[in-house]
């Protein structure tokens, strides 16, 4: 049965970051494009019921990381039937193997971690098999690796414009919306403005001014649960934001007792800005099983 405590933090959660996004983008300088944020709650390790929760709310945009958890809870009958509007956003490392799968996804809106020609070729052709002779072109942003580490994914940012170019002139089923990056987690906002949001920054003006495309037409995805107020107000059009909605992930199952492990969780997922008195509360945000 749902849980009442569940039901209501998960609400209290949703209106307190939504309201910290206006703000946010209420400081926003009056030289960026006037886009408002979307905020987009990344439902990972979290059950249907709460998405549904979160729906009710007046959410609407939904992230994942892992393409078949996605499968799984976009064709859950509970979010199926009660989330009609949903719209998901697929926000993880997508190995081209795992492309078909993906876009057999309802109601999938938007595909944020393109990193390279030959994957959006993939998910171009991949894509116009799966919908046929529909005319509905497929969202996708590219995916840079500003910060440079080996443990991120993503494109070269030297590599940004030719990219992009290579998405608008020559995979038809694709509309690109913008770029995206995870950026270095912990960044010290006391040294200044984050280097990889003006990394981004930076890259988009070189796409727009190359391809002549509108500044307001592209978009960025930056900005998780610790940084995405700061996000916002250098320009993020696009922010994912998890823990601090939906309360610390779960992972009942160590990689150790996993016949196939996912991938180890990452610094969000352990971030000790975690106050005691949130930790509290979240540890209410569960399910009992019937």
């Amino acid at each position: 049965m749902w849980k009442v405590a569940m039901s209501e933090e998960v609400g209290k959660a949703l209106q307190s970051v939504v309201e910290r996004v206006n703000q946010a983008a209420a400081r926003r300088t009056k030289t960026l494009p006037a886009v408002p944020p979307r905020l987009v709650a990344v439902s990972k390790t979290k059950p249907p019921e709460m998405v549904v929760e979160a729906y009710r709310q007046g959410q609407r945009n939904f992230g994942e990381n892992y393409v078949n958890e996605l499968v799984d809870k976009a064709s859950d009958p509970l979010i199926l039937d009660s989330c009609p509007e949903i719209k998901w956003h697929f926000i993880g490392h997508l190995q081209k193997n795992n492309v078909n799968k993906l876009l057999g996804v309802p109601n999938l809106f938007l595909v944020e971690t393109v990193d390279s020609a030959k994957l959006a070729d993939k998910v171009n052709s991949s894509w116009q098999r799966v919908r046929g002779g529909g005319t509905e072109r497929l969202k996708v942003m590219v995916q840079l690796n500003t910060s440079g580490e080996q443990s991120k994914h993503g494109l070269p940012p030297e590599e940004t414009v030719n990219t992009v170019k290579h998405i608008v002139s020559q995979c038809s089923a694709l509309h690109f919306l913008g770029l995206m990056t995870i950026g270095s987690y912990g960044y010290d906002l006391s040294l200044g403005p984050n280097p990889d949001f003006q990394m981004l920054l930076s890259r988009r003006q070189e796409v727009c001014d190359g391809l002549k495309l509108p500044l307001e037409g592209v978009e960025l995805s930056m900005g998780m649960s610790t940084d995405f107020e700061h996000a916002i107000e250098v320009g993020a059009t696009n922010v994912r934001v998890g823990s601090v909605i939906f309360g610390n992930r779960e992972y009942p199952n160590s990689a150790a007792n996993t016949p196939n492990p996912s991938p180890a969780p990452s610094p969000e997922k352990t971030s000790k800005k975690v106050s005691e008195e949130a930790a509290k509360k979240m540890q209410r945000l569960t399910v009992s099983e019937h």
